[in-house]
């Protein structure tokens, strides 16, 4: 049988995506406690976890090696500098040969078409960890960490996205949705919105009763809401259009001047994934009591164990019970 794969959060069924966050929810409280760590550690003992990572990264790389080695797995870093791939060998063949001898394969890669021919040629799970489309590891987590920041709620909740469109949006909004938090999205009006995003996210607001919409006025946007979320403008590569970028998002940094003026709900809380520059963000925000943004970073490693448990372990039966 083929493998089951994470490639984004769309392709999961709501009790699935729900069932991650809890896992790793639970996984959380076995690491914090020691709780039955011996008896997780001992699930892929001896077993290799890789990490194939062609952009550079702190916190994945972090929690993927801290996941890999709490279920006694040795992690293996694969950077572009270390295998043939794009050198001497094709996407195919390094993709047949790292899954013959590991247990999973965390990508990192550049585009979403690299994680489809991964999942298409591996024996194992692939496990995107970013790429131009999606982020499905940081989705599991910031759910984690609002359920964390308002006592296990979520529905009901709103969501404010300032900033760009980007693949972590993208997948933040089908998994707010799924947890029954209304997502409006604020970015400028130069900036289109990818459009299947959109038909998936009013297809949970069906189901779920929830609302979703795309904005150009971040006091709009800001009104009533009780999470704020921005992400860099200028994504790995985009460099070079840096004076361009923000120029078209002037306006948009997120201050407590403009929290106050979208009137925000008395218990908003501040998100973002990192790394985080001072033109998206002022420090009285981002340092504020109302920022979860360092609580969010480090439940990236719960998250990869759940995904771990979830996709190895389990062989990708999402709902089995730890």
């Amino acid at each position: 049988m083929s493998p089951r794969h994470l490639v984004n959060i769309h392709e999961l069924s709501d009790d699935e995506f729900i069932s991650l966050v809890d896992q790793a929810a639970y996984f959380k409280s076995q690491y914090k406690s020691n709780q039955n760590n011996k008896n997780h550690h001992e699930k892929l003992l001896g077993k290799l976890i890789a990490l194939l990572f062609s952009k550079r990264s702190t916190r994945t790389r972090i929690s993927t090696e801290g996941a890999a080695a709490f279920f006694g797995a040795h992690p293996m870093f694969l950077g572009r500098d270390d295998i043939q791939l794009g050198k001497n060998e094709s996407l195919y063949d390094t993709t047949k040969v790292i899954s013959s001898m590991t247990s999973c394969i965390f990508a990192r890669v550049d585009s979403n078409e690299d994680i489809l021919q991964l999942a298409e040629h591996s024996s194992v799970p692939i496990i995107n960890s970013l790429c131009d489309l999606y982020h499905p590891l940081q989705a599991i987590t910031d759910l984690l960490t609002i359920k964390e920041s308002f006592n296990g709620k979520t529905q009901g909740l709103k969501l404010a996205w300032i900033g760009d469109s980007n693949n972590v949006i993208n997948d933040l909004a089908i998994a707010a949705l799924k947890m029954g938090i209304n997502v409006s999205i604020c970015i400028p009006d130069s900036i289109e919105f990818n459009s299947l995003i959109i038909s998936k996210a009013n297809e949970v607001c069906q189901r779920n009763n929830t609302t979703f919409e795309i904005v150009h006025n971040p006091l709009q946007a800001l009104n009533n809401s009780n999470i704020i979320v921005t992400d860099t403008w200028i994504s790995m590569g985009q460099e070079l259009e840096k004076q361009q970028k923000l120029k078209q998002f002037e306006g948009y940094q997120i201050t407590n001047d403009l929290l106050l003026k979208g009137k925000v709900n008395d218990n908003w809380k501040f998100m973002h994934c990192l790394p985080r520059h001072k033109e998206e963000v002022s420090d009285e925000v981002f340092y504020s009591s109302n920022s979860v943004v360092f609580e969010e970073a480090e439940n990236r490693l719960y998250t990869a164990m759940a995904v771990i448990n979830a996709f190895v372990i389990n062989n990708g039966d999402l709902l089995k019970k730890n």
